[in-house]
């Protein structure tokens, strides 16, 4: 297979790193692709969320499998495009799009089809969701409704923070996105992520992660795409994990009812409440940075994994997953989520994937015109590691970051941390 990969980060990266292995992938372009896609697959130029351009370039280079990676060009229909020009696209359409690119689509179909979630209201101006707050106090989840690169959302313990992140969506700081605000009930509880592959009949469920959304160590400072995640997840009982599973199958059923043939990954964010798992949130692609510790447990083809979802026979295909622990620790620029700079030299990576069972993920990388690798992102390195159980992993993967370095760099040094202390440690 000749197989074309949308997007550059770290996702896409890991994408790539197990695509290249498989013996039924000849060839593989990324676009735009990063650092460390360079150096296993042909990074090429063409604008992703371009739907026509995309199915064009497919169809004149003979590309026999397009894979989705960022949640823009599936909002945007590429998928659809890809598919009407006769290509094979990993990713739902448009209309499956909708369960991310719509917060409010989504607290819709989980209304429609009975799938436990927080209580929420949607507002279209700042004066009555400001009333609503007055009404209904905190704490409270404000979340802008489009597209915010995981950055729209405001876990607000008092009112005032909620009346500001209002504030921001309405004054324009998430673009259209933040056009309409979603005020949500506030759950409390440990959070967990499933992933599934599905082609709108079969589901079938990937092994579970945690990610960390805050910046800082302790869960301190602003919303982010993640800055460590580490899968299986050690306080997930089996009743949960089951729930877990049979929501997303609910899920997928819904859409096949409302006439969604939605072919791809359904990302299920979950919070384990003391009523059972209830949905955060659901994405239309693999997770960012869940791929990086999700993958690597995988046993098996993917390439054939992700050719039997786009063709509708994934019931064919048959997953498992390695015993292995993984851990990823993000390494970011100096700022993020707000400003940082970029062009910073970055030295280690070899040193670092030196060490047994160690990857590391480009995500916000460039290669210079000696061939160094530097800095382009907030996120730019995603450290992976495999043990044979919970700490031994987390600390390989600790000892692996303490061999990367540049100007500026930063990470949380508690990833994991929590999850060692057992499920009291979230009572907190």
């Amino acid at each position: 297979m000749h197989i074309l990969v949308l997007g550059g980060g770290g996702r896409e990266h890991a994408i790539v790193h197990a695509l290249v292995s498989s013996p039924l992938v000849d060839r593989v372009e990324v676009a735009p692709g990063n650092g460390g896609t360079a150096s296993i697959a042909d990074n090429i130029s063409l604008d992703a969320e371009d739907g026509a351009a995309v199915a064009a370039h497919a169809r004149d280079n003979g590309i026999d499998l397009v894979v989705i990676g960022p949640e823009a060009p599936l909002v945007a229909g590429v998928a659809d495009a890809v598919r009407e020009a006769g290509i094979l696209a990993f990713g739902p359409g448009a209309e499956g799009a909708r369960v991310e690119g719509s917060k409010a689509f989504a607290k819709s179909l989980m209304s429609r089809h009975g799938i436990p979630t927080g209580f929420s209201d949607v507002f279209e101006d700042e004066a009555t969701a400001m009333s609503y707050l007055d009404e209904v106090g905190a704490p409270i989840v404000v979340k802008a409704d489009g597209l915010a690169a995981g950055k729209g959302v405001t876990v607000a313990m008092d009112v005032a923070t909620a009346r500001d992140a209002v504030r921001e969506c309405f004054a324009g700081r998430f673009g259209e996105a933040g056009s309409k605000v979603l005020l949500e009930e506030f759950l409390s509880g440990p959070e967990c992520s499933i992933l599934v592959f599905t082609d709108g009949q079969t589901v079938m469920p990937m092994a579970p992660s945690q990610d960390h959304k805050r910046a800082y160590d302790g869960d301190e400072g602003p919303n982010t795409g993640g800055m460590g995640v580490y899968s299986p997840v050690p306080i997930v009982t089996e009743s949960e994990h089951v729930a877990m599973i049979e929501i997303m199958e609910h899920a997928v059923a819904g859409m096949r009812a409302d006439g969604i043939d939605y072919r791809g990954v359904l990302y299920g964010g979950f919070i384990l409440t003391d009523e059972g798992p209830k949905v955060l949130e659901f994405n239309a692609r693999f997770g960012d940075p869940e791929t990086q510790v999700v993958l690597p447990r995988l046993e098996g083809d993917l390439a054939e994994v992700l050719r039997a979802t786009a063709e509708g026979r994934l019931a064919e295909v048959r997953l498992a997953w390695k015993p292995e622990w993984a851990v990823c620790v993000v390494l970011a620029s100096g700022g993020y989520p707000g400003d940082y700079e970029t062009g910073k030299a970055i030295s280690g990576i070899r040193e670092a994937e030196a060490l047994d069972g160690v990857t590391v993920y480009h995500a916000g990388t460039k290669l210079g015109h000696d061939g160094s690798v530097l800095t382009a992102g907030g996120r730019v390195l995603n450290v992976t590691a495999l043990g044979t159980d919970f700490v031994s992993a987390r600390e390989k993967a600790y000892e692996a970051v303490s061999r990367i370095t540049w100007e500026g760099m930063f990470y949380r040094t508690d990833i994991g941390a929590r999850a060692l202390r057992g499920r009291d440690a979230w009572k907190a």
